[in-house]
């Protein structure tokens, strides 16, 4: 079963204390202690042969739809200030959503300011295998 694992720059259910402090105030160890915890992620995922892909997006973009011939609007958002922009993504192919479940929970704990664990919320949402059908 693939999974897509969604972190966010901030949000979910529920505010938390941990990781309110942006990573623009952390020091540059405690970046590249975070990016370095990120890639043991995905090398433990690897070893396990559940790791597909998985990126780090850039909190700047465009919003984009279609208006007609010619005519697409575009707007400088998404805004950081929202609580749905995408910091980065995961696929991971696991046996179970109990096993997607505990990867997203060990992907939460990557350390941030302080070295303290972010214990931010990551959104797991399964691949649509094939689309329901209807029938009379």
């Amino acid at each position: 079963m693939k999974y897509l694992l969604l972190k966010h720059y901030r949000g979910g259910p529920e505010r938390t204390d941990y990781g309110t402090v942006p990573m623009s105030d952390w020091t540059p160890e405690e970046v590249s202690d975070h990016i370095a915890f990120m890639g043991r992620v995905a090398d433990d995922l690897r070893e396990r042969g559940e790791y597909v892909d998985g990126q780090a997006l850039s909190p700047e973009g465009t919003f984009v739809r279609y208006d007609g011939p010619g005519r697409p609007p575009v707007t400088d958002g998404p805004f950081a200030e929202t609580k749905d922009l995408i910091a980065g993504w995961m696929v991971i192919d696991v046996e179970s959503e109990a096993r997607a479940h505990e990867a997203a929970a060990y992907l939460s704990s990557a350390p941030g300011k302080d070295s303290q664990p972010l214990r931010e919320w990551i959104e797991v949402r399964p691949f649509l295998e094939e689309p329901k059908t209807c029938t009379d």
